[in-house]
């Protein structure tokens, strides 16, 4: 892993929260060139930057990091949408994604 993979993964997840630099930036509690700074190579995050960056972009520290995922931020969401459902409508949920995941 390299600061080269660290700072393109961040701005991969950003793009694909459709956020750009400058409004991360600011929502994050930094100078509106924060994220540029990072992107650019120039600086990077702190550990508890890089805390906050993933609990922003709605990743785990792990997903972060885990390539084999390309939508994690989807992926999560779906999870969090599947937690109240019953058993019987998690089960629909499973076939459709296996009809899914043979195309």
């Amino acid at each position: 892993m390299d600061v080269d993979f660290i700072r393109n993964r961040i701005s991969s997840l950003r793009i694909r929260k459709n956020v750009s630099e400058y409004k991360m930036s600011i929502d994050l509690g930094h100078s509106k060139s924060y994220i540029q700074s990072i992107s650019s190579g120039r600086s990077v995050p702190s550990m508890s930057e890089f805390l906050y960056i993933c609990e922003y972009l709605g990743v785990t520290p792990t997903e972060f990091f885990d390539e084999e995922t390309p939508e994690p931020q989807l992926l999560n969401e779906l999870h969090r949408l599947s937690r109240g459902l019953s058993a019987k409508d998690l089960s629909v949920l499973i076939s459709v994604a296996e009809r899914l995941s043979e195309k």
